[in-house]
């Protein structure tokens, strides 16, 4: 269970790493994130120093976005978690593309 769920992540991940042929939208990333991730932390979390985040780079939001999404088990499509990237991005981590 725990190795098809990592599995399942790295293929996820591959694919938001993957170019898309429908851009992201990150106001509706902010609206997937008031909606799935606020009701376990709030934005705060995002606004940690650099030195002691994980998000270092845009791949690493992507990896750190798609792992909370499988740990909160909430049935996100790809476009979903790009659109959340997308927000957070624009929104805390300004993060080069």
């Amino acid at each position: 269970m725990r190795a098809a769920r990592a599995l399942a992540g790295i293929a996820l991940a591959a694919a938001l790493a993957g170019g898309t042929a429908r851009a992201q939208d990150a106001e509706r990333g902010r609206q997937l994130y008031e909606t799935h991730c606020n009701g376990c932390h709030y934005e705060r979390v995002h606004q940690r120093s650099r030195e002691s985040s994980r998000v270092r780079s845009l791949e690493d939001l992507r990896a750190e976005v798609t792992r909370w999404a499988g740990q909160t088990r909430q049935r996100l499509t790809r476009e979903d978690l790009q659109d959340l990237v997308a927000y957070l991005n624009r929104s805390h981590y300004h993060l080069d593309h």
